[in-house]
């Protein structure tokens, strides 16, 4: 056999058994979906919520919840803010207390270790940011009085004032929201004598009482101090605060503010189907719905609810997820298997059409109630990053969406017609996906841009970075020209002059963000070799050249990167920095999406493309599947997830598209 029948023979038999790995994966509703790994604080924060409502758990989940807690713990005794991270402060804390409540004794090596961590500390528990802070005020760990909390008032501003937070980003205003309330009401839940006993374990709690502001953030958890303007400000509160309390008048205001925040946060339960944007926001919502009336069968509700975020094995323990990605996974899963070849969709062709019915019922077809007064942009024609039940669509996850099922088009005779989305749901779709275009042409994800730059000198999180307002992202503006220009070649009955408009705006976004040395910036992954894929992908799809010279510098750039084993390797660190930094090995999605990078460069795959196959084709193992090797996504900077599939659908695209190329 000669080289080039024995590359093509072995380069079907990786293709062949990656979609029959991915096929297999396919959950009975015809959706493929998988863990999205983030941190054990949110199961920290729901066994913490349940306890104050009443519902701590017992028995056998109690045990699943601690089993998480043992998974997870980091080699030097805390635990961090995801898989790969350093220990926390924040984190460790939260975990500790909520380890306490479901019973693990002080005496319980975990939990030994983990004081010796803080003890390690400066300040101990009290270095935590406020984000920690406020998980120990709810349980009475931490004065209120000392908290630099955000006022429920500032709910009260108009939409129009540069300050209200109804121009934040959607995650931060909605987390801000449940906090306004739950500080305003003082939150305190009695949870026995077991406090007593970790404010004598926790290092430096006990005795501790007044200042605690003066205290610095842990090195560990500090990643954005607070601005100057957001310093005066709660220099500012913390000495006016006791006056403004003492004028007529002030009480009422703040007994409004209150009924509005709890309003809000009403609404917003009842529009998630009682999920929440986020477990995090959704939990506390919980408590404050429960807070305000344990009876209140919302809030019985939200609590259920909670469980929609709720992942349970023999392994991992019960935990809950930062996420659920069932249209995000779906949609990139039916490209995996559309990309293939006609005998491969014949193959699988039954598992594509499940799949394409189920994503095509994600859709959000009618409107939220309301919305206009509650200050939601429209859903109507979007998908979620979830199933859809959730009911906050996302730009590219709606253009994703569309392109896996008009990718399943291009296959005649897979979809029946009358099994098809239908042109009207397809317009709704492309109105969706522009209602979302930001004023400079970009795409942002939730929302379009609410608030202005200055608000993300306010970041009072401490933790986190770039998490104020909604932005333009590259990964979102080249998913949503891409769908936009597919929508256009079809029937649908859409504003043509808007979508392509849109297309060229997003066009010279994209182009316009390309870094100095060839390479795009990625925010929802890790990280320059995530944004130049998205970012290549788009101006082909959209009509450029290989030979245009942004395509060619980001080809240099990607093979500039390459290994010496023919893959590629892009550390999570870099995404606190926005800079490449490189890992150590090679990693299989940093290789996988560097090569279909590549392949986007040239119109035949050049030898830095196939090596990069080669390297996939050795490390995929006998099942199909590769090895999940490293964190591969992110939020706001320092928040590493590790999406479970993403090592099965993208090294699959990577090679389909090198064999279909090499062939072609």
């Amino acid at each position: 056999m000669n080289s080039t029948a024995d590359l093509t023979s072995r380069t079907g038999s990786s293709v062949a058994r990656g979609q029959a790995c991915l096929a297999g994966l396919q959950h009975p509703d015809g959706s493929w979906e998988a863990e999205v790994v983030w941190s054990p604080v949110v199961t920290a924060q729901a066994a913490i919520v349940q306890a104050c409502v009443g519902q701590c758990p017992t028995g056998a989940r109690r045990d699943r919840m601690v089993q998480q807690f043992r998974v997870t713990l980091r080699p030097d005794g805390g635990w961090g803010l995801h898989p790969e991270s350093h220990s926390y402060v924040f984190v460790t804390t939260v975990v500790y207390i909520a380890a306490r409540l479901l019973g693990v004794p002080a005496g319980d090596a975990m939990l030994a270790g983990a004081r010796a961590f803080l003890s390690r500390q400066p300040g101990g528990v009290l270095a935590n940011p406020q984000w920690g802070r406020f998980w120990m005020a709810l349980v009475g760990l931490y004065d209120w009085a000392d908290l630099n909390a955000c006022p429920a008032e500032l709910f009260l501003l108009p939409r129009g004032s540069a300050l209200s937070p109804l121009r934040f980003y959607c995650h931060t205003r909605y987390i801000y929201l449940a906090m306004a309330y739950l500080g305003g009401v003082r939150f305190h839940a009695d949870l026995g004598p077991v406090l007593d006993d970790i404010r004598a374990e926790l290092p430096g709690l006990a005795g501790a009482r007044g200042a605690r502001h003066a205290v610095a953030v842990a090195a560990t958890d500090l990643h954005e101090l607070p601005g100057p303007v957001l310093s005066i400000a709660y220099a500012a509160t913390r000495v006016l605060g006791p006056l403004w309390r003492a004028m007529p008048g002030s009480e009422l205001l703040r007994r409004r503010a209150l009924r509005n925040a709890l309003a809000r946060i009403r609404y917003e339960q009842r529009a998630t189907g009682f999920q929440g944007l986020s477990p995090v926001s959704g939990l506390l919502n919980t408590l404050a719905l429960h807070h305000a009336n344990a009876a209140d069968p919302d809030a019985a509700a939200s609590l259920a609810g909670a469980e929609y975020w709720c992942w349970n094995d023999a392994t991992d323990g019960l935990r809950y997820a930062g996420a659920r990605s069932m249209a995000w996974d779906t949609s990139f899963a039916l490209q995996a298997l559309a990309d293939g070849s006609i005998g491969s969709v014949e193959e699988h062709g039954d598992a594509m059409r499940r799949g394409y019915d189920r994503l095509r019922t994600m859709q959000a077809t009618t409107e939220l109630p309301d919305r206009i007064a509650e200050d939601r942009d429209t859903i109507l024609g979007g998908w979620c990053f979830t199933e859809g039940t959730q009911a906050w669509p996302v730009s590219d996850c709606t253009a994703e969406a569309v392109l896996a099922l008009l990718a399943c088009h291009d296959h005649p005779g897979l979809i029946d017609p009358d099994q098809r989305i239908s042109p009207q749901h397809l317009a709704e779709a492309a109105s969706f996906i522009l209602s979302r275009q930001n004023a400079d042409g970009g795409f942002g994800s939730y929302e379009r841009r609410r608030g202005a730059r200055f608000l993300e000198t306010l970041n009072p999180s401490e933790m986190f970075g770039r998490c104020m307002t909604e932005l333009t992202y590259v990964e979102c503006t080249a998913s949503a020209i891409r769908a936009l220009r597919r929508i256009l070649d079809t029937e649908a009955p859409i504003d043509r002059a808007a979508a392509e408009q849109a297309v060229r705006q997003g066009t010279a976004i994209v182009l316009s963000r390309q870094n100095l040395d060839g390479s795009w910036p990625g925010f929802w992954g890790i990280n320059a070799v995530y944004g130049t894929l998205f970012a290549l992908t788009a101006l082909r799809d959209v009509g450029l050249a290989t030979d245009h010279a942004s395509i060619q510098a980001a080809r240099a750039w990607l093979e500039a990167r390459q290994k010496g084993d023919g893959g590629w390797g892009e550390h999570f660190s870099g995404c606190a920095t926005g800079t490449y930094v490189d890992n150590p090995e090679s990693l299989v999605i940093s290789t996988a999406w560097a090569t279909l990078a590549l392949l986007c460069t040239s119109e035949k795959p050049g030898v830095a493309a196939m090596r990069g196959g080669a390297w996939l084709r050795l490390h995929q193992d006998e099942t199909g599947d590769w090895p999940r090797d490293s964190v591969n996504g992110v939020f706001f900077g320092t928040a590493m997830l590790d999406y479970r599939l993403y090592n099965t659908y993208f090294p699959l695209m990577a090679l389909t598209q090198l064999d279909r190329l090499t062939h072609a």
